[in-house]
C-alpha cells in the first residue's frame, strides 16, 4: 500500500524537532550537527533570532497579496539585490526549480523579440542540476532524471563539463545562452575555474548569447563572495537564485540586466506566491546580514578552518577519502568507500551530511557556524570515518 506522502524520497529513519544554530534536536532528544543545513538552505542556521524576529513581525502585519498589487516588502528586497549585483531587475519566485524555468523563457524570449525566433540553443553541461521542472531536467539531460518522463523540451545541447574545445565549438551566432553553476553542486562539488568562467563570459560576448549563471546553491555567501561569480570578475546576463536567499522560508529569485530582460513584457510571466510579503521581509534581512562584507570574511575564513581539518581527514584516511572539493563553505568529500557508507555513519556519530554525485559527500554548513562547532564537526567526521575504514576491514577480513 503507497503512503499517504507520495515515496519519491529514501529517507533517513529520523525526525527533528527543533533547530539551534548548527544543531538539530531529533523527535528523541538526540542531537545532531548539521552540516547540510537542508542542502545550503539554512543559511543562518536554525531558528536565527534576527529571522525569527523578521517573520513574527511581517506575520502579524500581511502574509499575501496578489502581484496585482504593489507589494513593498518585494520592491524593497528588489532593490537591495539590485544595489548588491550586476542586475538591473528581479523577478521572485518560491524556489531554484521556478527560477530556471523562467530563466529559460526569458532567454527564448529574448531572441523572439530581437527577430530570431529559431535561436533558441541553450548549452549546459554534463553533471549539471538545474531543478525537476520539465524544462530544467531537459537542460540537466542525464538519464537518471530524464528516464521515463519523455517527451523532453527541445533546444538543449549538454557539453562535457571542462571540455574548453567542444564548448568553443559548440557555441556559435545560433547559439542563444549559455546556463552553467559557477560550482556544480549535485554534481559532484566541482567548482568552475576563474579562468574558464572568465573565458565562457568572452564567448558569450564574441557571440552574442547570454550568459545564465545557476547559483542556487553556490550562491548567497556560499563560497565566501555574495554570488560565487565574483571570484572571477566576470558578470552574467541573468543569474537563478533561491535556496539560501530565504534562510529556510521558500524563496527564489531571477536576477537580470535590462537588456536580458527586455522581453518580459506584462502578462508574460507571474507567479501566486511568489513575491509574497513573508518571504521578501525574510529575505530582506538575510541579504543585510549575508552581504556585509565583514561576514563574508568570515565565511572564508571559517571554510579555510574546515578545509585545514579536511585535508588532515583524508590524510588519515587514505582508504576512505580520495580529496577534498569546494571554496568556502561550500566543500565536498571525494570518498575511496561508498558516500552513502559515510553518510550513514556520520548519522550514527550524530554529524550530518549530503551526498552527491561523483562519490562525494557535501558539507554546507551553516555560513554563520561557530570554530567551537567545525572542532566538533571534524571530531565526529573522523569517527564516521573510522567506523567506515572498520567496516571495510571487516568485511574484507
Amino acid at each position: 500500500m503507497i503512503s499517504p506522502v507520495l515515496p519519491t524520497y529514501n529517507r533517513t529513519p529520523l525526525a527533528f524537532e527543533r533547530g539551534e544554530g548548527s544543531w538539530l534536536v531529533a523527535t528523541g532528544g538526540e542531537r545532531y550537527l548539521d552540516l547540510g543545513s537542508g542542502i545550503a538552505v539554512n543559511a543562518l542556521g536554525h531558528a536565527h533570532p534576527a529571522l525569527v524576529q523578521t517573520l513574527t513581525e511581517q506575520a502579524q502585519k500581511l502574509w499575501h497579496v496578489s502581484n496585482v498589487y504593489q507589494i513593498p516588502e518585494q520592491e524593497r528586497l528588489a532593490a537591495m539585490l539590485v544595489e548588491r549585483t550586476f542586475a538591473d531587475t528581479v523577478f521572485f519566485t518560491n524556489s531554484g526549480t521556478e527560477t530556471a524555468e523562467l530563466a529559460i523563457k526569458m532567454v527564448r524570449k529574448y531572441w523572439y523579440e530581437k527577430g530570431q525566433p529559431d535561436r533558441i540553443e541553450i548549452i549546459t553541461f554534463e553533471g549539471a542540476f538545474h531543478g525537476r521542472s520539465t524544462g530544467a531536467i531537459a537542460a540537466a539531460g542525464s538519464e537518471k532524471m530524464t528516464k521515463g518522463f519523455g517527451p523532453l523540451m527541445p533546444g538543449f545541447r549538454q557539453l562535457p563539463f571542462g571540455d574548453h574545445e567542444a564548448l568553443r565549438a559548440a557555441i556559435t551566432e545560433r547559439t542563444a545562452a549559455v546556463m552553467i553553476e559557477p560550482v556544480q553542486g549535485e554534481g559532484g562539488i566541482r567548482p568552475l575555474p576563474d579562468a574558464c568562467l572568465k573565458g565562457l563570459r568572452d564567448l558569450c560576448d564574441q557571440t552574442g548569447a547570454l550568459l545564465v549563471l545557476d547559483e542556487v546553491q553556490c550562491g548567497m555567501g556560499r563560497t565566501g563572495r555574495l554570488f560565487a561569480h565574483e571570484w572571477a570578475g566576470i558578470e552574467p546576463d541573468i543569474m537563478m537564485v533561491a535556496k539560501g536567499i530565504g534562510g529556510g522560508f521558500p524563496l527564489g529569485a531571477l536576477l537580470a540586466t535590462e537588456e536580458a530582460a527586455s522581453g518580459m513584457t506584462a502578462g508574460t510571466h507571474g507567479s501566486t506566491y511568489g513575491g509574497n510579503p513573508l518571504g521578501c521581509a525574510v529575505g530582506a534581512t538575510v541579504v543585510e546580514l549575508i552581504s556585509d562584507p565583514a561576514f563574508l570574511a568570515e565565511v572564508a575564513r571559517k571554510g579555510a578552518l574546515i578545509r585545514q581539518g579536511l585535508e588532515g581527514l583524508v590524510a588519515g584516511h587514505p582508504d576512505v577519502f580520495e580529496e577534498v572539493r569546494g571554496q568556502g563553505l561550500m566543500l565536498g568529500l571525494k570518498c575511496r568507500a561508498p558516500n552513502a557508507d559515510l553518510v550513514k555513519a556520520g548519522v550514527a556519530a550524530g554529524v550530518l551530511t549530503v551526498a552527491a554525485a561523483d562519490n562525494v559527500v557535501r558539507l554546507l554548513p551553516a555560513l554563520n557556524i561557530p570554530d567551537a562547532d567545525i572542532a566538533e564537526a571534524l571530531k565526529r567526521l573522523d569517527a564516521a570515518a573510522r567506523a567506515v575504514a572498520g567496516a571495510s576491514s571487516a568485511h574484507a577480513g
